[in-house]
C-alpha cells in the first residue's frame, strides 16, 4: 500500500477515505526534521500553509504527488516539483462561491463602515443620532473593477452586476465572454481601471509578476474615495505603500483578508486606521467548504497516485515529461 503524509489535521470522514487507500502517516509540520524525513519516505502529501521548500524534497525518491488543501499554491516551488516529476494538485473549483462572500462582505464592510461603527455601538458611544461624521459610501451603482477575472472575480462579478447593479470592469490576461454577456463586465487596461473604479479588488495569483502589483504609483492613481479590496495574496500590494496612503488620505479605505506577513503582526499600523477592515485570512473559512476542499484534496491525492487525475493540476506539464520518460 502507498504511504501519504498528511500535514494538516483531516476530517474523519475524509481521513477514513484516504486510509482506504493508502497508509496515512499525519506529522507536525512545526517538527523539521521529522516532517522532512517522512516526506523522503512517502508516495504523496497532503496539507496546506506550510512552505514545501526544494531542499525539504532532497532525497524523496519515492515522492510522486502532493496535494494542497487551497486554490492558492504560492507555498510550493512549482518548477521544482515539475523537474522531480512530482504532480502537484489544488482545490480551485469547492472554495469559489464561499471566498466571493468574504470578498463582497469586504466591500460591503468597509464602504459602510459596520466594523469600525459596530465596535463604536459596543463601547456605548450611541447617545443620539448618528451624523456625516459617522456616514458610509453607497455600493449599489458604483463601479468594481476587479483585477483577476478568474473563477473568484467572476463570482464577485455576479454579485455586483446582479445583485447590486454596480458596473463592473477588469483586467486579465485573456478575455472572459462569459462575464461580459451575463454581467456586463468590460474588459480594459490595468491604468484605466484604477483611475476609474469606486472599489478595486485583487483577485490574482502570486507570482513574481504579481508581487507588489498595487504600489505607490497605483494608489495614487487610484480615485481618492476608491477602496481597495484584497482577498488572493498579501504581497500582490506593498503594504507599507498601502500603509501611507490610507494614512494621507490618498484612497478612502481599505478591506483586507491578506497581508505581506501572515499573522498580520499586533503592531501593524493597519489596526490602529478606521478605514481599514481586517480579516484572518478568513476567504474560505466555512465549516462546508472547507471540509469540501479536504475531500477533494484527498480525491486528487488518490487520483493523482493512481495516475488517473485529469484535472485540479497546477504543473500539467509533468505529465508529459512522464509520458516522454
Amino acid at each position: 500500500m502507498k504511504k501519504i503524509v498528511a500535514w494538516k489535521s483531516l476530517p474523519e470522514e475524509v481521513l477514513a477515505y484516504l486510509q482506504q487507500h493508502v497508509e496515512v502517516v499525519q506529522v507536525d509540520p512545526a517538527q523539521h526534521d521529522s516532517f522532512v524525513a517522512a516526506l523522503r519516505d512517502a508516495d504523496g502529501g497532503i496539507g496546506s500553509s506550510v512552505k514545501i521548500t526544494p531542499a525539504m524534497l532532497e532525497g524523496a525518491t519515492r515522492l510522486k504527488a502532493l496535494s494542497t488543501i487551497s486554490v492558492g499554491f504560492d507555498q510550493f516551488d512549482v518548477a521544482d516539483l515539475t523537474r522531480r516529476g512530482i504532480v502537484l494538485a489544488h482545490t480551485p473549483d469547492v472554495l469559489t462561491e464561499s471566498t466571493a462572500d468574504t470578498v463582497f462582505s469586504l466591500i460591503l464592510a468597509t464602504a459602510r463602515r459596520v466594523v469600525e461603527l459596530a465596535d463604536w455601538v459596543k463601547a456605548g458611544h450611541w447617545q443620539h443620532s448618528i451624523g456625516p461624521e459617522h456616514f458610509g459610501v453607497d455600493v449599489q451603482g458604483k463601479t468594481l473593477g476587479i483585477v483577476g477575472l478568474g473563477r473568484i472575480g467572476g463570482a464577485v462579478a455576479r454579485r455586483a452586476a446582479l445583485g447590486f447593479n454596480m458596473k463592473v470592469q477588469y483586467t486579465n490576461r485573456s478575455a472572459n465572454p462569459q462575464a461580459e454577456q451575463a454581467y456586463g463586465a468590460r474588459r480594459v487596461e490595468l491604468a484605466e481601471l484604477l483611475a476609474t473604479s469606486d472599489f478595486v479588488c485583487l483577485q490574482v495569483p502570486l507570482t513574481p509578476d504579481t508581487k507588489h502589483l498595487i504600489g505607490a504609483a497605483e494608489l495614487k492613481s487610484m480615485k481618492p474615495g476608491a477602496i481597495l479590496i484584497n482577498a488572493s495574496r498579501g504581497a500582490t500590494v506593498d503594504e507599507t505603500a498601502l500603509i501611507e496612503a490610507l494614512q494621507n488620505g490618498t484612497i478612502h479605505g481599505a478591506g483586507l483578508d491578506v497581508f505581506e506577513t501572515e499573522p498580520l503582526p499586533a503592531d501593524s499600523p493597519l489596526l490602529k486606521l478606521a478605514n481599514v477592515v481586517a480579516l484572518p485570512h478568513i476567504g474560505s473559512a466555512t465549516h462546508e467548504t472547507r471540509h469540501a476542499m479536504a475531500r477533494n484534496a484527498a480525491e486528487n491525492l488518490v487520483a493523482a497516485l493512481d495516475g488517473t487525475l485529469a484535472i485540479n493540476i497546477v504543473n500539467r506539464d509533468v505529465l508529459t515529461k512522464s509520458a516522454n520518460s
